[in-house]
Order: C-alpha cells, then structure tokens, then sequence
C-alpha cells in the first residue's frame, strides 16, 4: 500500500489554533459528487473502495484509495483533495439519506424514541465508517492543538439538526437555557460514541445498546422537564 506522506506535494502552513466559544462550528461539507458520465463512475470507485477499506479496519489516505482503485493520483485528488473530504464523503453516502428524518410525533419522548429506534440500526450497518469519521476527528483535534495539521480540519456535528428537530415539542416547555442543556446532553447520547463504549467495554448486543441508549434519552428528558417545572413553582412562589 502506498502511503500519502510518499507523495510530493505542497506542504501547508500549520493551522493556528484558538479556544473555540460561540456556536458549534459547522460539519465538514461533502465534496460534490458528479451527476452522470465518466467523473460519476471514478467518483463512484474512489468512494466503493474507500468504503471497502475502512471495512478491513483502517482510514486510508487519497493515495491509498487510487493505488487500490487503478486511478492516478492526480485524478484522485480531484475528487478528494484530503482524507477530510474522503471520509465526509463516505459518511454522506452512508448516512446521509437519513439525515433528513422527520417525524410529526407531538411528545419528545415518542419523537426521541422514533429517531433512535430509526437511526441505531444505521449505526450498526455503517460502523466501520462512523468509527472512522470519529478517529479521524480525534486525530485531527490533536494535530491541529499542535500545530501540526497540514489538511482541511475534518469537523462532524450533523447531530445537532437531527436532534433540534427531535426536540422541537420542548422548545416551548423548557426554559432556554435547559433546552440547550438537555440538546448537549442527548447529544453524547445519540451517536457512535455511545455505541463504542457499550460495544466495546460492556459488549452487550445491538438491541441492549438501542435500549440503554433511550433509557437515557427519556431520563434526561424527565430531568430536563423535572427542572422546568421545579423553576415554575419557584417562579410562582415568588410572585
């Protein structure tokens, strides 16, 4: 297998790093893929083998995915011009589709409940690739924290749209500053950190870990809704 850092190529200054405050700074967007014709059948093999890769347990790098695909490297930097891109890509594709669940559930806890019965499946189906997106993302806040990373930041955050739809029937119930709250904490909740650490410490079967994991989503709304209603009668006590 041929490595990226055998390739001559520009090297990039290193990205200065600053203390991030403020809104979530927004996903990494997937490289446009072409619609017909020779470019979406080489955008298509980069990617099938990109994929495959990740399947036998390691992130490659553009050069990798050409060697593997017959398609020179120029070529393959076109469509991916970093593993940022490439990885994106390979989550777009897998998950993608389902990023745009809806669901006219009145309660949160049904709406909560629907989107983890509806999304966990997915997680077991595309693991390889969730896995490698959060390894990616780990590596890269250590490069960049250092000074050392040479590439687009890979940045992921899809969740928070998922879950802010999710939680649109509390929006009026919960104060704002529990609403948030309680959106940060299902965000650690609902992903493939949680399924890692019940896969791999706990190595309970994928329908434990879907239930564990709305066992917590329903207690953290009940905390959530617990809290509003305690700083109601608080409220109304002081009047």
């Amino acid at each position: 297998m041929v490595a990226d850092h055998k390739i001559p190529k520009r090297r990039a200054s290193p990205v200065k790093t600053r203390a991030r405050t403020g809104p979530p700074a927004p996903p990494t967007a997937a490289p446009p893929a072409p619609e017909r014709g020779v470019k979406a059948a080489t955008f298509r093999l980069l990617l099938d083998t990109a994929m495959e890769i990740v399947r036998d347990g390691h992130i490659p790098g553009v050069a990798e995915v050409a060697v593997r695909s017959r398609v020179s490297r120029a070529t393959a930097y076109r469509y991916f011009p970093s593993r940022s891109a490439l990885v994106t890509a390979m989550i777009d594709a897998s998950l993608g589709p389902v990023r745009d669940f809806v669901s006219d559930k009145p309660d949160a806890h049904q709406r909560v409940r629907e989107l983890f019965a509806y999304m966990f499946p997915r997680f077991v189906e595309f693991e390889p690739q969730m896995r490698a997106a959060a390894q990616l993302a780990l590596e890269h806040w250590a490069l960049e924290h250092t000074g050392l990373l040479e590439e687009e930041p890979f940045r992921r955050g899809h969740r928070v749209n998922i879950l802010s739809h999710a939680l649109a029937p509390l929006k009026h119930e919960l104060p704002p500053a529990v609403h948030r709250r309680l959106h940060h904490a299902l965000s650690v909740v609902f992903g493939i950190e949680s399924r890692v650490v019940l896969k791999d410490i706990w190595a309970l079967p994928d329908a434990e870990v879907l239930r564990v994991a709305q066992w917590m989503a329903d207690a953290l709304i009940d905390a959530a809704q617990r809290e509003a209603a305690a700083a109601r009668r608080a409220a109304g006590r002081a009047a």
